[in-house]
This record gives structure tokens, sequence and C-alpha cells, in this order.
């Protein structure tokens, strides 16, 4: 440990007795006390500590633990603190810095979308919720402590890997899911090192969903626009020396099974210095079908014809988008073979596609193999098939083929007292809104079970009064939402200073400077 750790590591620790002692938060109404018994050094004990939390009630307050600060944990909290009068909601976050894929995948020129941030500092606002970052379950807490300390645990911590297709050539360089290249620009810490290999004229895009669409236009925004979002700067100096001219989008069905929607497609169209070049073939007969389609799907098919007929642009600006020095494509019914290495094998070269073909019809058409194969020169392949939740601890069920951990109504299927929301309840798909309401309803099945009586409320040390001393003990310092309205300041103070919105801190070490500063 050099002087500088040594140094954050001991402010840690004196922060994280001070944090242990401390007394609880009004409770609108119920005020809980705690009475704190330190342990001897070396004692064993099922409980560091002991804390007895009591309300002005004859009840005991109830304590909810959710694993996860994204937005199937805040709608979680946000659902359960204003349905139950007493409930105690302790939001544990891996990251120093809370809000997930808000922070984390939200496209940097999409500020409309974080606006939620305002929903969830309000949530973390309520005098009965805490932010406790920087903790990460099933290595500084196990999910059987926070059983022991919690009437309710709630797992609401997404997807952090990525789905793969499992073809030679998937790990040459080159190669990247399009989950990290986003954890990349949008600086999440575990991305910062990619360094993708921009010095290529042409990327492949796999996958035909809203991420991919992210991705290509992140590598073919103008850097002019770029510069004054939220994007990180080492994202915008690697951008700055990108070769990339043509982004291939490819899906292995066709144009009525994409799962990208109208608002993204219609900004690809409206790209600056950038050309929509789709084949009006991909779309033949889709004219007379469009008019009995759902209205979501119709819309975008309309813009999908459209754009292959004109290319998105009006008179007026066919003249200037002919001098465009870029260019995205649609590549309809192709599957990825194998990924293909230079000569050397230093790199990636191209992409082997096999063609495929439709068996039934709409969305629950079939790709096919028809047998023929054709090859895509590229320098660059972004992976972008999904993410994929993964296990965090091993006493909690896990459907490894779904990725999802197994549920009704967000109980977990076996276990009373545990519950999940989010991309780890119902698998990665939907937007904000849809992980809204799958939010509202595990904190409906908590505040239900805790109404009826199903979860009883214990006495003694409960939440984080029983897990502080344990991860003190660890020499683990839990950032509190004080604590990160200090980064949050500090990244706004950098951001004013070049003309952005803020400019993210991408270290952890750093992040735990200020937020202790």
């Amino acid at each position: 440990m050099d002087a500088k750790t040594g140094h954050v590591a001991g402010r840690l620790a004196l922060r994280a007795l001070v944090l242990w002692r401390s007394s609880g938060k009004t409770n609108h109404g119920h005020r809980c006390f705690s009475h704190v018994s330190t342990p001897t050094p070396g004692q064993h004990s099922s409980t560091p500590g002991q804390h007895r939390w009591f309300c002005s009630t004859a009840t005991p307050c109830p304590h909810v633990c959710i694993v996860g600060s994204g937005p199937a944990g805040f709608y979680t909290a946000q659902h359960i603190l204003k349905n139950h009068k007493t409930a105690r909601v302790d939001i544990y976050e891996k990251l120093p810095v809370p809000f997930g894929l808000v922070r984390f995948g939200v496209a940097p020129d999409h500020p409309e979308v974080k606006n939620v941030i305002n929903t969830f500092t309000n949530t973390a606002g309520n005098d009965r919720c805490s932010f406790l970052g920087n903790v990460t379950v099933g290595r500084d807490v196990s999910v059987a402590e926070l059983r022991q300390a919690y009437d309710a645990v709630v797992m609401s911590y997404g997807a952090d890997a990525d789905k793969e297709f499992g073809i030679p050539g998937e790990d040459l360089p080159g190669v990247y899911s399009a989950r990290a290249f986003v954890g990349w620009y949008n600086g999440l810490p575990q991305d910062r090192h990619l360094a993708p290999l921009l010095d290529t004229d042409t990327a492949v895009v796999l996958g035909q969903g809203n991420v991919a669409l992210d991705v290509a236009r992140i590598l073919l925004t103008p850097l002019s626009i770029l510069k004054k979002t939220d994007i990180t700067d080492h994202a915008v100096a690697a951008l700055e020396r990108s070769q990339v001219k043509t982004v291939y989008i490819v899906g292995r069905r066709g144009p009525l099974q994409t799962a990208f929607t109208i608002k993204e497609l219609r900004e690809m169209t409206k790209l600056p210095g950038c050309r929509s070049v789709l084949d009006p073939a991909d779309f033949a007969g889709l004219e007379d079908k469009v008019k009995s389609m759902p209205r979501p799907r119709k819309r975008l098919t309309e813009l999908l014809i459209k754009t292959a007929q004109t290319g998105g642009a009006t008179a007026q600006e066919r003249q200037r988008l002919a001098q465009a020095s870029k260019e995205w494509r649609l590549k309809f019914l192709r599957s990825p073979l194998e990924i293909l290495p230079t000569e050397d094998g230093s790199r990636v070269s191209g992409i082997q596609l096999g063609v495929n073909r439709l068996e039934g019809s709409d969305s629950s058409a079939r790709a096919v193999p028809s047998g023929e194969t054709e090859v895509l020169s590229c320098g660059l392949v972004l992976r972008s098939i999904g993410y994929k939740s993964v296990p965090i601890d091993t006493t909690i069920p896990f459907d490894s083929q779904k990725g999802v951990i197994p549920n009704t109504e967000g109980r977990v299927t076996g276990c009373k007292g545990l519950y999940c929301s989010g991309w780890v309840r119902r698998g990665p798909t939907g937007v904000i809104a849809t992980t809204m309401t799958d939010g509202f309803e595990t904190g409906k099945a908590v505040v239900d079970d805790l109404n009826t009586g199903a979860l009883q409320p214990q006495e003694g040390a409960r939440g984080q009064e029983w897990v502080l001393p344990l991860l003190h003990n660890k020499g683990v310092q839990a950032v509190t939402f004080e604590d990160w309205n200090r980064i949050d300041s500090e990244e706004v103070k950098r951001g004013e200073e070049v003309g952005k919105p803020r400019e993210k801190i991408i270290e952890v070490e750093e992040m735990l400077n200020v937020a202790l500063s």
C-alpha cells in the first residue's frame, strides 16, 4: 500500500466508525432510536455490535435493503417509501456513485433522459432512505448477512455481463461488446482502459436495437456536438483521431423485426454530414402491409421506407448530403459466422456473414440459414446483442439459461423476504419507463407482505446499523448520498470549465478522495 492509498484508507476507517455510531433519521413522525453496544476487538458474534432500533409505535420499524442504485432500485425504493409510512430503505451500490445505467448507459447526447435523476435524488432525500455506495454485495457483505440485518432484501443490481455469439474470432483485437464501448465513453470505471481501435474506415455493429444505434451514432456524430455533452474526455480524444467513415448495422432478421425505436432511427437520419444508405429492395412489398400494423411499428416502417427512397432528407438537404463524408447502412437477414483476422492475426479484418431467410411473419418470424455466405471487410466490430445478468451470491436462486432470478411478481421463488426488480427480474429489455413499472410492482409486493403480516419486522440490531460495523471491521467505507453530492459538485465544476454539463470522474480512488474532501 502506497502513502496515498494508506491515507485514503485511514480516512475511510475513521469515517466508517463515525457513521457506525451515528443515530437514525426522523421517520415522518416515527422516530427511530439506536442504542449501540460496541463489541470488544476480536469478539465473535453473528451480530457485529448491538444496534437496537425501535420506533415510537409498538411495532418495530421494517428495514428494507435494496441492492443496486439504478432505476430499478430507486423506483422500488420510491414505491416502498410512499406506501409504507415507517419502513426504512437502505440502497447499496458497489460504486461510490449512484444511478446505474442512467449515468453509465444513457447516451451522452440524450440529456433529457437523465432528468429522471432528479426524481431519484428526491427519493434519496427522504428521511427514511439511505444510500450506501462503495459496498460490493457478495464480497464486502454477503446476502445471508443482509437477510439477517433486514426484513426484506431486494436484488436490483441489473445486468453487468454481455451475451456472446460464441463464434471464432470473437476475442480478436478490434472486437468489443457494445456494453463495454458504452461504458468507455460514459465513464464506467471498469471500462476506462478499453482503448477501442478506431483507426479504420469501416465499423460493423452486430444487432439492431437502440444500443446498436447509440454506438453507431457516437461513432458518426461530429465532435463539435459531442464536446458539449458529458461524454468522457478520453473518449473525445480517441474519437478526434477516429478514421471511421462507414458503419454497418447488421441484424439477423428483416426490417419488420428491428428492435430500435423511431426516435433513435430519426436521429440517425438527421446526423450532420452523414448519409443514410438503405437498400430499397429490402422494403419491397412492405408499403401494402403498413396500414394494418400497430401504430409504433407502422410509423417506424414508414420512416424506414422513406429513408430508403430518399435517404431521409428533404429535397433541399439532398445536395448537401451528397457531399457528406460519413454514412451508415442497415444490413438485414445476416448472422455472423466468423470474425476474420488480418494476415498477421493482430486484429479483425472482416466478418463472415451467413445469409438468412425468414420463416413466419411479422414479429414472430424466424431467421433460417439459406446456406449462402458473404464477407464484409471492417476493422472494428461492436457486438450489441444484449446484456446479461449474473449471480452475485450462491445463496440466491438463479436461472443461468434466462439470466434472471426466478420469481413471482418480484418475490424470489422459495425465499421468503427476498425480492428482485429490474433486469435481474425480467431480463435486459425495455426502457426506463418499463423499469419504473417493474420497480413499482416489486415495491408493492414488499409493502403488501409487510401489511398482511407475511413479513414480520424483527426486534434487535437492524439495517445498516448492523451492517456498518461489519464493513468497518473489513476496512470498507460506505459512501453516503451527501458524499455523492460532493462528487457531483466537483464534476459539474470541472464541466463548466470546459463548456460541458459535467466532466465525469472515472477513477474510483479519485471519487473517494473527492467524497471525503
